[in-house]
C-alpha cells in the first residue's frame, strides 16, 4: 500500500510501465472534469473509473480485495475516509468474483488515512481495503480508480 502527495507521483516510475501510464493519465489538464465512467488508458491492463458519490457511515462500507489488479485511488473533490489492513487479517465473506476482480472482506484490525485533493492510494492485491467512508457526512466525493493489471 501507498499514500502519497499527488506531486510525488513520478518517483512511482520505477514500479513499471503500466504504472507510469496511469500517473501520466492522472497528471493531465482536466482531469477533475471527467464525467463519471470508465476511459480506457491502455485497453484492460491500465483504465480508469470515474464515480461521483455520497461516502457511506463505516459501518456501511465494504471491505474488499483485488487479486488481478492494483487500485490508484484519487479524490479530486470532497474527500472520504479509506480503511487498510494487510490481507493476512482478513477473513472472506463472499466468494471472488473473477469478471469484477473483487472479493469482500472482514478484517481484523484496521487503520485508516483520509484521501483528499493532492493525495493517492494505491492499494496492491496483498491489501485489503475499505473504500468509500464517510470523512464528512452528506458531501459529494468525485473520486478517479485507475486499475493497473499486475
Amino acid at each position: 500500500m501507498i499514500f502519497d502527495c499527488s506531486n510525488h507521483s513520478s518517483q512511482y516510475a520505477g514500479l513499471g510501465t503500466r504504472f507510469q501510464k496511469a500517473f501520466d493519465f492522472l497528471s493531465k489538464p482536466g482531469i477533475r472534469d471527467l464525467a463519471p465512467g470508465r476511459y480506457d488508458i491502455e485497453g484492460n491492463e491500465v483504465f480508469a473509473l470515474v464515480s461521483a458519490y455520497t461516502p457511506k457511515p463505516c459501518r456501511d462500507a465494504k471491505w474488499e480485495a483485488h487479486r488481478k489488479y492494483a487500485d490508484i485511488q484519487v479524490v479530486v473533490s470532497g474527500s472520504e475516509k479509506q480503511g487498510f489492513a494487510p490481507m493476512r487479517l482478513s477473513t472472506a465473506t463472499e466468494g471472488y468474483i473473477e469478471e469484477r476482480d473483487i472479493e469482500f472482506l472482514t478484517v481484523s484490525q484496521k487503520n485508516y488515512l483520509t484521501l483528499a485533493p493532492g493525495a493517492f492510494a494505491v492499494y496492491f492485491p496483498q491489501d485489503a481495503h475499505q473504500p468509500g467512508v464517510e470523512d464528512v457526512p452528506g458531501t459529494e466525493v468525485r473520486k478517479i480508480v485507475v486499475k493497473v493489471l499486475v
